[in-house]
This record gives structure tokens, sequence and C-alpha cells, in this order.
């Protein structure tokens, strides 16, 4: 059965940043988020996790509501219900709120937490709110609002709270497993604006409204959505306050580069901007390109007048370090480490 595509929308200012907000929960702060590539907006619901193939989807409404009671929660339910209902499968469903009132949770403590850490008063609620707004809106069946439907797909979702952190702790994100990158407050604010940003434009690029759908990766073709490794670089770019991925030569890889004959130049100059290509997009070794990028950055830190030379015998002594980042060589490695020290210290 074919899939609709219905209730797209604009956004204020306050609810593109819940979505971005969300968008960094599901690539950053869930146990599954590694598998997560594909963040598609506004199509099957506000945010849409992908994998690689599309054969797993998180379907994510997001509120920047404060307060939010019971009867409300229900009615923001709507969507993800009726993706509940449809014939693509989802992995899970996700409804992310500013706030909750009192009257919502069990345990107050717990941003994250599925309908059994909800009071059953608001249980009730929450149905209450669903079936009203459900019958309002014409792309939810009246006849899928059953009781039984509806405490199915309750059992199904999970509730997320946004617990305070600011934007830049969102983006810290990216970076959490290596705390010795140093970004400023107002780096991180201006990455977590640009990704906003870029998740807003996509709301601008091809309207959905009413299209049909056979399969959950013909959304790919309409254009709206980001990848993790586009985040990640649009991040990396910004710490460093260079376009890595440019062609231009390096000012502390000039050094190197003229050592080159001139006739090898162009291609060896290729073969290293191909090798950190291949390195900042190989989702095997994620980790081990950041790890690698904090290991650089901090010698740089440390030995701001050194040079690329002493940088690059400095990380190779952390054999670690550099086997876990497989798609670098001498050469290549040389090539990025310049890149990060020019970076850093323009």
């Amino acid at each position: 059965m074919p899939y609709i595509i219905q209730a797209s929308e604009k956004l204020r200012k306050s609810g593109a940043e819940a979505e971005t907000k969300a968008l960094l929960y599901l690539m950053n702060f869930r146990p599954d988020s590694d598998e997560i590539y594909y963040f598609v907006v506004d199509f099957f619901n506000d945010l849409t996790g992908m994998d690689r193939m599309g054969n797993k989807l998180w379907d994510l409404q997001s509120k920047a509501n404060k307060n939010v009671g019971p009867k409300a929660i229900g009615t923001e339910l709507v969507t993800l219900f009726k993706n509940y209902m449809s014939e693509i499968e989802f992995h899970t469903y996700i409804l992310f709120v500013g706030s909750v009132t009192g009257t919502v949770r069990i345990d107050s403590s717990n941003y994250f937490f599925d309908i059994s850490n909800v009071k059953p008063e608001a249980i009730e609620k929450i149905k209450e709110g669903l079936k009203e707004e459900g019958t309002d809106k014409k792309y939810v069946n009246a006849e899928d609002l059953t009781e039984s439907n509806i405490s199915a797909f309750l059992e199904k979702v999970l509730f997320v709270v946004d617990d305070g952190k600011g934007k830049g702790d969102y983006v810290r994100g990216i970076i959490k497993n290596h705390p010795n990158i140093q970004v400023e407050q107002e780096v991180l604010e201006a990455i977590f604006n640009e990704i906003r940003d870029e998740q807003s434009s996509k709301k601008n690029v091809n309207a959905v409204e009413g299209i049909t759908i056979e399969t959950s990766d013909e959304a790919l073709n309409y254009c709206r959505h980001l990848t993790s490794n586009e985040i990640k670089l649009l991040a990396l770019n910004r710490i460093i306050q260079k376009n890595i991925l440019k062609t231009d030569i390096s000012k502390s890889f000039v050094d190197v580069y003229t050592l080159w004959p001139a006739e090898k130049r162009s291609e060896k100059l290729e073969e290293c901007q191909q090798s950190l290509y291949r390195a900042l997009f190989n989702k095997n070794a994620s980790d081990g390109f950041w790890g690698l990028f904090e290991k650089i950055y901090s010698i740089i830190v440390e030995h701001p007048d050194k040079g690329v030379q002493f940088i690059f015998n400095e990380v190779r002594k952390d054999a670690d370090c550099i086997s876990r980042c497989p798609d670098f060589e001498i050469e290549s490695l040389k090539y990025f480490i310049a890149l990060v020290k020019d970076g850093v210290q323009q």
C-alpha cells in the first residue's frame, strides 16, 4: 500500500531549534546512534532517522512547547500514530518535547522514558488527546483509532524531554569521546546554528505534500535530508576554521609539496586529498578519525611553533592511534596535519 506525504510544515525559530536538538539527540545520544546515517527532514514526520540502506527508520515528532500536559502530548502523537498504522515499518517512534508538567511522569528525574513511566491517569488523557486530534485529521483513518491500536502504539513510543542542555552541549556530543578537543562555546553555538539553518533549508527543497511513495528509500529522491558525514564535516570545518576538502595547498604543507617532482605534484596532492576524504567518511573508523584529530590538535596546542614533521613524529609514537585510522599513510597524514595546524593557528 502506498504512503502519502501529508502535513509537511514550516517552523518558527523555536521549533527549528527543537528539531535540531532532536537531530543531534538521534545522532549522538542514543545507544544505536551509529546506525543512523540519513536525517530526513519534514517528510514522514518532523524528522526521521534512516540507516544507510533505508531498512531501519527512527520516526520523530518534535515540539518546542514547554510544560506539555498529558492531553497535549496525545495531540502531538498523531503523526507518529499515522505512521505506526501505515504499511511502512518504523523501528522506533519518538516524541521529543521541551518539558512536561508534573502530572505526566512517575519518575520525574527520567528524561528518556516509555509508557511504563507515565502515570495511569495521564495515559488516559494521552489517549483522549490522540483520539480527538486523530478524528480531526484527514490523514488519519478514523477506523484505526481503536483502544487496542492506540494501546499497542503507546507501548512503542519513546518520550524524550529536553533536559535543559544548551545548544553547545548538543553539538559537543559529536566529539564527546575526545575531551582534549577544546572548542569555545561560541564556536559550538555557531555549529548548532549552521546545522539548524541547513536542516530548515531542506523544507524548501522540492514540495512533497501529497506525493506517494512505495518504499522508504524513495524519500531520498526529494533531497530533503542531511547525512551524519555532512554534519561531522561541518563541525570539523568550524573547529579548525577551514574547509578541509578544498583543493588549495595548505601553507604548512608547502615544504613537503615542493620536494615532490614537479610532474608528480598534482597527482600526489590528489592522492592525499582522496585519503583524507576516505578517512573522514569511513564509518567503521569514525571514532579512530576523531581520536587522531584529537591527538594532532593536542600536539599543535602544546607545541605551537613546531612544524609538520615534528607533529607527525609525535603522532607516530602512538601506534594504536594510527592503526585505528587506516586510510592515512605518511604523506596524506602529513597533509592532514598541515590542514589542522593552519586552521587552528590562523
